[in-house]
């Protein structure tokens, strides 16, 4: 069962195979946990989301159609939950949480980094949390989860080209908040 692909295990799933979903998950949970943790999510609400995103797929798996990849079905699920969860969160909140929101380095601290790295990554943290949410999973899709752009654009439901200009637009933002921070 290894050796199938995740499409050939969502798509048995879909017929009713149900135990299936388990192995996608234990492949996918790694992936999924690292991308709401670094949308700023904290652990346990990220591994709450993952399951979430697993219940998800469950619920809808009948429109894993299968011509696309797992992998954007996937993380296109994965946005949705955790846009759900943000609005839910900021109807119970008088503030919104996106104010609130870190980005972690997904690599952690290397004890041998100098002072000037250690001052661009505090940053590109702090700028990575002044982008509006959909930039930010952009760019966590692409530079930390390392998505090609045609899973970006299955995901997003929009074109290859399209998807390489909102992530060019999502850097440059990013590039000009950081200079904003580094003068300021």
């Amino acid at each position: 069962m290894h050796d199938l692909t995740d499409n050939a295990l969502m798509l048995k799933v879909k017929k009713g195979d149900l135990d299936k979903l388990g192995l996608l998950y234990e492949r996918h949970k790694k992936k999924l946990f690292g991308f709401f943790y670094n949308l700023g999510n904290n652990p346990s609400l990220s591994e709450d989301l993952v399951q979430n995103v697993f219940m998800r797929m469950l619920q809808y798996r009948s429109s894993f159609s299968g011509d696309g990849t797992f992998g954007a079905w996937m993380f296109r699920m994965a946005r949705n939950v955790n846009y759900d969860h943000h609005k839910k969160a900021s109807k119970n909140e008088l503030s919104s949480s996106s104010s609130k929101i870190e980005i972690r380095d997904p690599m952690g601290d290397e004890l041998n980094e100098g002072i000037e790295a250690e001052g661009n990554k505090a940053l590109l943290k702090r700028a990575m949390a002044k982008l509006p949410e959909e930039k930010r999973q952009l760019l966590v899709l692409t530079k930390y989860k390392g998505l090609k752009f045609s899973e970006l654009a299955e995901i997003m439901g929009c074109s290859e080209g399209a998807a390489k200009v909102r992530v060019h637009r999502a850097l440059k933002e990013l590039r000009s908040i950081f200079l904003e921070l580094e003068i300021g």
